[in-house]
């Protein structure tokens, strides 16, 4: 576990050693030097648990209610409970460390998806959703307990990189990593989940993934990268990249705004997330296989991933502001293509050229969502763009569900546009708000 570079994150590593790495690996090979070889193998396990909760949720209730309404309600709960839970778990992590919130999320996470798993079996006629309440509420609890593991790794590779040992690209080459890493673990998730629960038993997703969370979370926790971010009052002294804390009402509003500004992207962007997919489950069942849903989304989860690697690798001339605008305008050009395809082949292309800007303009979100994070609320700020994600999940999905079951999967296809557009529009005004930064 320890990093393979010192006994600590702080410690500057070898210049040579890094140099060697980076000849023979490009610019990833310096990920396990600033961080351990083992942080990156662990931070990518410990987050599949988080990534087979809703789908976990949504087949097990439907499997014993036989209820889809209730079946859905309850993945529903996890999302709301997600949403609402991440951002104060993220400002417990500033003020008493990574390392105690994350193991007691662990514990209580384990804790609230055996009760889920309990309350399925056990609650009378919960095909109803009034009788299915302790259901609900479980599922709720499973939601807002969620060890924040992607969001918080995100701040430890901020504060590895921002010391004498970073360099120039090294928070690029993260954030890129980070994304395809979420990517991988939201396909990869559901996935497991399926087979499981078809072959075996529907409760069964849900044990592994406590058990999961019981054996990996807490060895994230307590991984020594956790002691180069500071707590919020230890930020001033650590130089931590982050906007200093505003003094007048003014300065405090401008900041509000800075971080809205991605976290309304988040939203959007779940949104695009959530409407995609619940469209392509309609646009699937027309040729008899609407599980060929879950595949296709995988096809833009997969070049979205290929595409957020290759950040790392483009010019730094190209600042943030602009990453934004090119990315999200190429997402509102290539969206109303989804309107198009009345076959699987077409829609394949479709998507796989779909997903190329996605990914990178996640990095991009992520990195202001960094910049602008006020002094000592770095895990507020991170956790408060994956609860975006999330809330813009819930959101994307109902609407375009509605639409779908009223007009079609073509009209459906019309939110994900809209919320690519949404995400040009918000690109302009970060390029307003951040245009005093560099």
């Amino acid at each position: 576990m320890n990093p393979s570079a010192s006994s600590t994150p702080h410690a500057s590593p070898d210049v040579s050693a890094p140099a060697q790495d980076q000849e023979r690996g490009g610019r990833f090979a310096r990920l396990p030097v600033l961080a351990g070889r083992g942080f990156i193998p662990l931070g990518l396990a410990a987050r599949l648990p988080l990534a087979m909760l809703t789908v976990g949720a949504l087949t097990l209730v439907t499997a014993v209610t036989g209820s889809y309404a209730v079946g859905g309600a309850a993945a529903g709960a996890v999302g709301i409970g997600s949403a609402a839970g991440a951002p104060v778990f993220g400002a417990l992590a500033d003020r008493l460390g990574q390392r105690r919130v994350l193991i007691v999320a662990a514990l209580l996470n384990a804790a609230a998806v055996t009760a889920l798993i309990l309350a399925a079996y056990l609650v009378p006629d919960a095909r109803d959703l009034a009788a299915a309440v302790p259901v609900l509420a479980a599922a709720l609890s499973a939601g807002a307990s969620c060890p924040q593991v992607g969001p918080l790794a995100r701040v430890r590779w901020m504060a590895l990189t921002s010391g004498r040992s970073g360099r120039p690209g090294d928070l690029d080459t993260a954030l890129s990593y980070e994304s395809t890493a979420d990517e991988i673990t939201f396909v990869l998730g559901p996935a497991l989940v399926g087979i499981i629960a078809s072959l075996l038993s529907p409760w069964l997703p849900l044990a592994i993934a406590a058990v999961l969370t019981l054996a990996l979370v807490p060895a994230f926790a307590v991984h020594p990268t956790h002691l180069a971010v500071p707590r919020t009052r230890r930020t001033q002294e650590a130089g931590i990249p982050a906007a200093a804390a505003p003094a007048s009402t003014a300065a405090r509003l401008r900041a509000a705004v800075a971080i809205a500004v991605p976290v309304l992207a988040m939203v959007c962007m779940g949104t695009f997330f959530g409407a995609t997919q619940t469209s392509l489950s309609s646009f699937s069942a027309g040729f008899d296989g609407s599980e060929l849903a879950g595949l296709l989304y995988a096809v833009m989860g997969l070049s979205s991933a290929a595409a957020a690697l290759s950040v790392a690798y483009w010019p730094r001339r190209i600042g943030l502001r602009a990453r934004w605008l090119a990315c999200a305008g190429l997402m509102t050009a290539l969206a109303p293509l989804l309107l198009l395809p009345d076959s699987l082949p077409p829609m394949i292309v479709v998507l796989l050229v779909l997903g190329l800007p996605v990914g990178p303009l996640m990095v991009t979100v992520f990195g202001i969502g960094g910049l602008v994070a006020p002094a000592g609320r770095l895990g507020t700020v991170m956790t408060a763009l994956a609860s975006g994600i999330v809330a813009g999940t819930a959101i994307g999905s109902s609407v375009a569900g509605q639409l779908a079951q009223t007009a079609g999967y073509s009209t459906a296809f019309i939110v994900p546009v809209c919320a690519a557009g949404a995400l040009f529009l918000l690109g302009a005004a970060a390029a307003v708000v951040l245009r005093r930064r560099p």
